[in-house]
């Protein structure tokens, strides 16, 4: 009877080449990235999508008339209001239009003050929201845009849901003069600062 042989001779490899596991596990690893995330990426929440692309502008677009619907002092903000014809493209450009002004020190000319006698100014800080529909451009959907998507609910009741105000936002020019680093953000449609957006959210500047 001859001698059994031993799978596990000397000098021979037992199992796969290390290689040949590595590699394995990077197709794996490739194929985890490939499919999985993708997918995941695609179940984000409502509110909180990217944008989809960026405004085309139109240089030639007449500029937008707006009137002042509403100051809530107690929030430095401003409400406007648009017509429901006015373009993105137009928005955009009234957006342009307040932060050059506000460079010039001539803001107070097309907005009332938010931070009277500031020693920053008269905008040291200011929220001016641009609307078309001026049921919501009222004081308390103000409140409640300004306070955020995260304020208790029960502390503060809201006429209108936060979700819904949101949706109706054209435009949005948030001052923080105290932030030197970037003291002007506008966009089309609008972004607290917890990040949830609206769904036609694009950042201008």
């Amino acid at each position: 009877m001859g001698e059994e042989q031993n799978p596990y001779q000397e000098g021979k490899r037992a199992g796969l080449h290390p290689l040949v596991v590595v590699f394995g596990i990077l197709l794996g690893l490739w194929l985890f990235v490939a499919l999985i995330v993708p997918s995941s990426r695609n179940k984000q929440a409502t509110g909180t999508e990217g944008p989809a692309g960026p405004i085309i502008e139109d240089p030639e677009a007449a500029p937008v008339i707006f009137k002042v619907q509403a100051t809530v002092p107690d929030m430095n903000a401003v409400s406007l209001v648009v017509p429901a014809q006015a373009t993105d493209s137009q928005v955009v450009g009234l957006l342009k239009r307040l932060k050059k002004e506000r460079l010039a020190g001539t803001l107070t000319d097309l907005i009332p003050p938010t931070t009277p006698g500031h020693k920053l100014g008269d905008h040291a800080v200011a929220e001016i929201y641009v609307l078309s529909d001026a049921k919501y451009a009222q004081p308390d959907v103000i409140r409640t845009l300004t306070r955020g998507a995260h304020a208790p609910g029960g502390l503060y009741p809201d006429p209108v849901p936060f979700e819904v105000a949101m949706e109706e936002i054209r435009g949005h020019y948030r001052i923080d003069l105290n932030n030197t680093g970037a003291p002007d953000n506008a966009s089309i449609g609008f972004a607290d600062e917890s990040g949830v957006h609206s769904k036609h959210y694009r950042k201008i500047f």
